[in-house]
């Protein structure tokens, strides 16, 4: 047999996974100084598991968290051992959460049914909150839109559907970060290839909704051999601050220990890989630290993070999140 499929396979693929392209960058930054940064994280997970049995029960990772009115809210995920869902939580100074619950998990009889409802990106708006998140098998990013922590509608179909045959995400998009520049949203995301190579790119969106994707992507390419990023990229974080768009990401190495990775960019396109590698360094996020989410203050960012002490790629890692922080210097 060759490799090919059959031509009917082959076209039902591709109008699976046309999508949306078009050719773009990000407003750019101005570039200035150089500037490295310190990382500092408390000692302790700020949330942890959920008693045995419960949605939250197995691992607590990939925070996503917003300010609104005050407070701080936190849509992260939990996993019971089967299924992914979203919880919430919040809390008046980020470190100090209360009222978890879950809020969202796969429908079933859609294309979400029987896989995962998480590893989400929040974005306030005045019309509610815009949370993406990854569902489906194999992985694609949907949308829900909550008027308030209690009631929401969800798209019918994936916003951010496969690439086609041949791709480099023609097997999955997932972990989504969502930020607004100039009059557009733009969505980092990973895509995964046929070799199961996990890379990151980046979409463009007027309305939230319709998204083209980067001709040119994957933005991130995998680290050298040995690296800490050799295995797989993910979970990624931008901010714009200081003359630059700043990417937090995951890496994965060979022994999928997981670690956060630091990059800059002018146009949000063309990135730049730093020297700084950030790993857990305490017992509970000792093998992974991952899924980073950040609120910029200029030459402070706050960062919350997963954790755990058992290296794997995926979930049963004790996962618990953390909370840190990057602070600006100049070189």
């Amino acid at each position: 047999m060759s490799g090919r499929p059959p031509f009917a396979l082959l076209f039902i693929t591709l109008l699976c996974g046309c999508g949306r392209y078009r050719d773009f960058t990000l407003p750019e930054q101005p570039g200035g100084p150089s500037v490295h940064w310190k990382w500092q994280a408390r000692a302790e997970p700020v949330l942890t598991r959920g008693a045995a049995g419960t949605w939250d029960s197995v691992d607590v990772l990939n925070p996503s968290v917003i300010r609104q009115g005050g407070a701080y809210y936190n849509l992260f995920s939990g996993y019971d051992g089967k299924t992914w869902h979203t919880g919430l939580a919040a809390s008046a100074d980020g470190i100090a959460w209360r009222n978890e619950r879950l809020i969202l998990s796969p429908e079933s009889g859609t294309w979400e049914a029987g896989a995962i409802a998480a590893n989400g990106a929040a974005v306030s708006e005045q019309s509610g909150i815009l949370y993406y998140y990854q569902a489906g098998a194999p992985p694609r990013i949907g949308l829900a839109t909550f008027r308030n922590w209690r009631e929401y509608s969800r798209h019918p179909v994936p916003v951010l559907p496969l690439g086609p045959y041949g791709s480099w995400d023609e097997r999955g998009v997932a972990d989504p970060y969502v930020i607004r520049a100039g009059e557009n949203y733009y969505m980092f995301y990973l895509g995964q290839d046929r070799a199961r190579r996990q890379r990151i790119g980046v979409a463009q969106s007027r309305d939230g909704v319709t998204w083209y994707k980067l001709r040119a992507n994957p933005v991130l390419e995998l680290g050298e051999y040995g690296a800490f990023d050799a295995n797989g990229l993910g979970e990624p974080a931008v901010w714009a601050t200081l003359g630059y768009y700043w990417m937090l990401y995951t890496g994965r190495d060979a022994g999928e220990m997981r670690r956060l990775g630091l990059a800059r960019s002018r146009d949000g396109v063309h990135w730049e890989k730093t020297p700084m590698v950030i790993a857990g360094d305490q017992a509970w996020d000792s093998k992974v630290i991952c899924d980073p989410t950040v609120i910029a203050h200029n030459d402070r960012v706050t960062v919350w993070f997963g954790g755990g002490d058992i290296a794997a790629p995926d979930q049963n890692v004790h996962g618990q999140i953390g909370a840190g922080e990057l602070v600006a210097a100049s070189n």
